[in-house]
């Protein structure tokens, strides 16, 4: 099982200390969500305005709700006694799972979490803690604390306190198993009632996944519990009580012994705990969890051997049917704290479940699968949806949401579930879920991407980033001294990684005739072009793109983009029939902005305006969003009337005649393309909601902006995008991080940028 990290991804320590270090330490902060310019806004935000909800909410504490963060704060607490799997290594070491446990919840679900660590093992301490901060917030997440204290732990606090109490370790694995089983039944033509399970492990996610078959109808006396002494039986001593609750009578003593005949396996314990003649001992289409992390209980290839007929699901990402607790708690989360629960009940826990196995079996819809490669058919290696399937946020918090209102656990039941669905769709961005696919598919068809600075430190960086993620192979362009700088980064074989010097290469024969055939009549002598390809690593790098060295090409740290474009096209032309020009790509919780054209063209006439509208478009398509375009203006349709305003409204007239499938509307400036109370003031304009695609007059508005809204802007940038270059090749800003760098090498080598 996992929800902190993808076990296939690779990195150095260095790496994952540098990604927590770098910048403002650690993974999240705090950001005001009114606005705190004046002195009336911090009079109303504080004293004395604040005196009015506080007496609201004196008066009536459901308005806590109306007035406060509360409804969407969840506590995420630990006391650092079972951190993933790495044991007790105390409170604080906790803190950096407990921050991604945070950030999981607002990248998934939109839900605000805090973390916040204890420093005791005392049972009784840590229930009067987490009690005493209900009024804070509006759900408790418990997470890596040990067995047996988390079942008293959670139960107590489940007891007393009158919002969702929920431990992940537990529930959340329990509710993917169930999903998964419910659909590995399915496919074997089993009814729940009727198999035989084995349980291989008695800690907290064993007994929780237990607990949840048995309440969707698995027999207490079809499931055998064991743990490493051997199968739990009412006669064993040195079990504790949860343990003893499935005790069962039996005659089998040992896991081997267990498991003959048995339907399914959970095995919730340790690598290598399932051996292949055990997985032949099983019924006929034996059932197969494997969860045990980051090395199952047996690989999928060891039990496929065994038994062709078996499915079998881990908690790896590089394996089909991936255990994986993000399915599940943040959807959890947002259903209850929307309908204000007081709990989250077994039959919440079972919605969810059966909410995320129909969502596996039911088709994907086609715009879905173009936006967000989503294209797994429901089957043996497929019974549990992929992680980043954006349909998960609204089908299981809505299923969660009804089922808290018929428990009668809601108390702001939701009447209209339809107006519940659009919002849910619209908290989330579907460039982050389609970016996350972006990385899967770049582990699935990995490409050769060249990093033409390679002795740059940041790129080197990001090569490492890029191999060790399994993203593809990075093709270093340096001197001879790579290899030295790669193992001062930490990389214990640099020989590993592939290097072209341009003072040694045997291709740069190869490289000087193509280029000298290219430039000969452009004013270049042989010797310019044997010095650019011995001397310009901008050149070579291209020209062994062109020569086929590579898939993509990623530059631009050391020097401007203005200069690594000029170099660039001295070998690569533009795609046939396009003009070549940039997008900014400005990611924030639940919106994305692409701008363009903010890197290329001065002053683009009215048909290029239209192309790199269209092409725009088809980039914001293959990134998740339906676009809306607007070209940009300092005038208003027509108001004041300007003097070069022609290009922009030919442009528009241009669309007019070409059937481009996107709503657009120009001229106009920001305001009215943006916000929806200036746009109401133009009832003819056609576009139907805010722009997501804006279409800048000319390059030096373009780039104002685009450099003004990433140093100012405070949210994700991506890009510039170069488009339209007959070859994959990457400019990218000389401050970009090692991440921004590995993240445009993906968007090339996938084709997303094109």
């Amino acid at each position: 099982m996992s929800d902190e990290a993808e076990t296939s991804v690779q990195f150095s320590e260095r790496e994952a200390l540098r990604f927590h270090s770098e910048g403002r330490p650690g993974k999240i902060e705090i950001i005001a969500s009114k606005p705190l310019t004046t002195q009336r806004d911090l009079s109303l935000a504080y004293s004395p305005g604040v005196a009015v909800p506080v007496q609201a909410i004196a008066d009536d504490p459901a308005t806590a709700y109306d007035y406060t963060a509360k409804g969407n704060l969840v506590a995420v607490i630990s006391n650092g006694t079972a951190i993933l799997g790495m044991g007790n290594l105390g409170a604080l070491a906790s803190k950096p799972v407990m921050e991604g446990k945070a950030v999981l919840f607002k990248r998934f679900a939109d839900v605000d979490a805090i973390d916040i660590e204890l420093k005791t093992e005392d049972v009784d301490r840590i229930i009067d803690a987490v009690e005493l901060m209900e009024p804070s917030f509006g759900g408790i997440n418990l997470e890596d604390i040990k067995a047996p204290e988390c079942f008293i732990i959670e139960q107590t606090l489940r007891e007393r306190m009158n919002i969702p109490v929920f431990h992940d370790d537990q529930h959340g694995t329990a509710i993917i198993v169930a999903a998964g089983l419910i659909n590995a039944c399915l496919l074997t033509n089993r009814k729940l009632g009727d198999i035989r399970v084995v349980v291989n492990g008695a800690g907290a996610a064993a007994i929780a996944c237990t607990e949840l078959i048995k309440a969707m109808g698995v027999r207490n006396n079809n499931v055998l519990m064991c743990d490493r002494t051997g199968v739990i039986t009412p006669d064993r001593d040195g079990i504790n009580q949860w343990q003893s609750a499935h005790a069962t009578a039996t005659d089998a003593k040992t896991l081997t012994q267990a498991l003959v005949g048995a339907d399914v396996f959970l095995g919730l314990s340790a690598a290598g705990a399932l051996k292949p003649e055990m997985v032949k001992d099983m019924a006929p289409s034996p059932i197969i969890f494997a969860m045990a992390n980051p090395e199952p209980e047996i690989r999928p290839e060891l039990a496929k051997a065994a038994r062709p007929d078996c499915i079998i699901a881990t908690g790896r990402s590089d394996y089909p049917n991936q255990v994986n607790n993000v399915l599940g708690f943040p959807f959890i989360f947002r259903g209850a704290l929307d309908v204000r629960a007081t709990g989250i009940d077994d039959s919440m826990k079972i919605a969810a479940a059966q909410a995320i196995a129909e969502l596996a079996r039911d088709r994907v819809p086609e715009e879905v699968a173009a936006a967000y490669g989503v294209r797994h058919v429901f089957g043996p290696e497929y019974i549990i949806p992929a992680p980043f399937d954006p349909r998960l946020m609204e089908v299981v918090s809505m299923a969660v949401a009804r089922a808290a209102m018929d428990a009668g656990l809601a108390t702001k039941p939701i009447a209209d579930m339809e107006a519940y669905r659009q919002s849910l769709r619209a908290r989330l961005n579907p460039t982050t879920s389609v970016l996350s696919l972006a990385y899967e598919g770049a582990r699935a068809h990995p490409k050769r991407v060249l990093f033409a600075e390679g002795e740059e430190e940041v790129v080197l960086r990001a090569a490492i980033a890029f191999r060790e993620g399994g993203y593809g192979t990075p093709v270093l362009v340096g001197r001879d001294d790579v290899h030295d700088r790669l193992r001062a980064l930490g990389v214990e074989d640099p020989s590993v990684y592939e290097v072209h010097n341009s003072r040694n290469s045997p291709l740069v024969p190869r490289m000087v005739e193509f280029l000298y055939a290219r430039l000969q009549r452009r004013g270049y002598l042989r010797r310019d072009v044997e010095r650019m390809i011995n001397q310009d690593r901008n050149i070579f790098g291209s020209a062994l793109l062109q020569l086929g060295e590579a898939d993509a090409m990623i530059t631009g740290i050391t020097r401007t983009w203005a200069v690594s474009m000029r170099e660039v096209k001295r070998v690569i032309d533009a795609e046939a029939g396009r003009t070549p020009f940039g997008v900014h790509v400005l990611v924030g919780q639940s919106h994305t902005v692409f701008i363009a054209d903010t890197t290329v063209n001065e002053r683009p006439t009215a048909e290029q305006l239209a192309d790199f509208a269209e092409q725009t478009a088809a980039v914001a398509r293959r990134m998740g969003h339906e676009p809306r375009v607007a070209f940009l203006s300092y005038s208003t349709f027509g108001n004041p009337k300007g003097a070069f305003l022609d290009n922009i409204r030919d442009a528009v007239s241009v669309l007019d005649g070409r059937d481009v499938g996107f709503e657009y509307e120009g001229e106009m400036p920001p305001d009215v393309a943006l916000n929806p109370k200036q746009m109401a003031n133009y009832p003819f304009a056609r576009l139907s909601g805010p722009a997501n695609v804006l279409i800048m007059p000319g390059l030096q508005s373009a780039h104002i902006a685009a450099k003004l809204l990433r140093e100012l802007g405070g949210e994700a940038v991506i890009g510039p995008m170069l488009l339209g270059m007959e070859k994959p090749v990457q400019i990218a800003p000389m401050t970009s991080t090692a991440s921004e760098l590995v993240t445009l090498a993906v968007l090339a080598a996938g084709g997303i940028a094109r």
